[in-house]
């Protein structure tokens, strides 16, 4: 298994915590919090299909924004509508 670059897991990370919306990332049967440093570096490997799953006021913001980081580090994303 291979894993992401560190500096994709870094910015997946900052870009969450910069909103105040809940941002789950669903990969197999897990959930990580995105705005969890540790378990993004555990569990975050390149070659897996990601979703994510955004609730909050600033959840459109969130949203785009992402999906910009997941995309620009050829990461396969999909956010969940709920």
């Amino acid at each position: 298994m291979s894993g992401i670059e560190p500096r994709a897991i870094v910015e997946i990370n900052q870009t969450a915590s910069r909103y105040t919306s809940s941002i789950v990332i669903r990969v197999d049967n897990r959930s990580i919090d995105a705005k969890s440093i540790l378990g993004l570096s555990f569990t975050l490997f390149g070659s897996q299909a990601y979703k994510l799953e955004i609730y909050g006021p600033d959840a459109e913001e969130a949203k785009a924004a992402m999906t910009e980081v997941f995309e620009k580090h050829g990461l396969s994303v999909e956010v969940l509508e709920g």
